[in-house]
């Protein structure tokens, strides 16, 4: 069985092995090196001078971990365009910070004029955006949200990335973004398990002043590890190896290469949907580069593809996630996957829909 669905992606043999090399102490010399030695890869990936932390967690650890550490008495803005990003403004709330919603219609992007009308009633600690929501597969634009941000000095803009990280550039100093983070499990194709996450000095000035930050998700712990090339708590050393092969194969391929690679295996799904008279769940301008989110308006019955494509090709492909099931379905291009992968996908999809 081969996954196309939107995370966790088709994780390759190489990956796999790198997770079964031996162990070792995480307060070791050994493992400050492992763990010292990948960083200049991480930072040219998120594109910050900053330090990269390493999480041993789904990214929702640090999701929730940022609202912690960058929420004090004030309020946060939650960009709300889809399940996930739905969801943090719950997970705020839950966190007993004063959460305000900006909610779009599902299929639609967050819009910077948007954020804008909502920061100016003031008050607001943090704007949080989801970069790239894979329910829907809307990417909201985010350098013109960031730059709506520029002029609110005082509020912190957190990102997640988890399915457009190293897919599209994201200049994260230049764009001043305050918590960029990322997962495992979508566009890196490793694993689920590890989240990783850059903060600026902004976020911890503020994380050091506020209360109540807990402890496996501090901020502040993560930079004082870090100092010393280790983590606050026992890490997935396993994920950690992971992600140098990981890192060595993006090194390899060229960053500008692999963001090149999504852009045509995602042109190649988009003609596809086109050729069979589809539509996109999300508007022109607005969609992901890792996936695909296609609008049923053929009527077909998803959950037969969706089980023929398994059982005639071993592909697994997404019928729609939530209230979306059986209105959309889901097609990823994200990870490893080449033109040649992607094809043959799209040809045993076309054997399906003859069926």
């Amino acid at each position: 069985m081969k996954l196309f669905i939107p995370g966790p992606v088709q994780v390759s043999d190489k990956t796999f092995a790198a997770f079964c090399k031996p162990m070792m102490g995480h307060r070791s010399g050994d493992f400050k090196r492992l763990y010292g030695g990948i960083q200049p890869r991480l930072q040219q990936l998120f594109q910050t001078s900053q330090p990269v932390f390493l999480s041993t967690s789904s990214a929702w650890g640090v999701m929730e971990g940022a609202i912690r550490n960058l929420v004090g008495t004030g309020k946060v803005l939650n960009c709300m365009c889809g399940a996930f990003s739905d969801k943090w403004f719950d997970v705020s709330k839950r966190c007993g910070k004063e959460a305000v919603a900006l909610q779009s219609e599902w299929g639609q992007p967050i819009r910077g004029e948007q954020v804008r009308e909502h920061l100016k009633q003031g008050g607001f600690d943090a704007v949080t955006l989801i970069h790239n929501e894979t329910s829907t597969g809307v990417m909201s634009p985010l350098a013109e949200i960031a730059e709506v941000l520029r002029d609110f000095p005082e509020v912190r803009l957190i990102v997640d990335s988890v399915s457009s990280f190293s897919v599209v550039p994201i200049p994260m100093d230049e764009l001043g973004i305050d918590v960029l983070l990322t997962g495992s499990q979508k566009a890196l194709a490793m694993p689920p398990g590890l989240a990783l996450f850059a903060a600026s000095p902004r976020a911890m000035e503020r994380a050091a002043s506020v209360k109540g930050r807990g402890y496996y998700f501090d901020f502040i712990e993560f930079q004082k590890n870090q100092q010393e090339d280790m983590t606050p708590s026992t890490p997935s050393i396993s994920h950690i190896y992971a992600l140098e092969s990981k890192l060595d194969d993006i090194f390899s391929e060229g960053v500008a290469a692999r963001h090149a690679r999504h852009e045509q295996t995602n042109a190649l799904v988009h003609a596809w949907v086109k050729r069979h008279g589809f539509d996109f769940f999300a508007p022109e301008g607005y969609r992901s580069k890792s996936l695909t989110c296609v609008a049923n308006n053929r009527s077909v019955d998803v959950a037969a593809l969706v089980s023929n494509l398994k059982s005639r090709h071993g592909f697994i492909i997404d019928g729609g996630y939530g209230k979306l099931k059986g209105k959309t379905f889901r097609l990823s291009n994200m990870g490893d996957e080449t033109l040649a992968s992607v094809g043959e996908l799209l040809a045993a999809l076309d054997d399906c829909l003859k069926a």
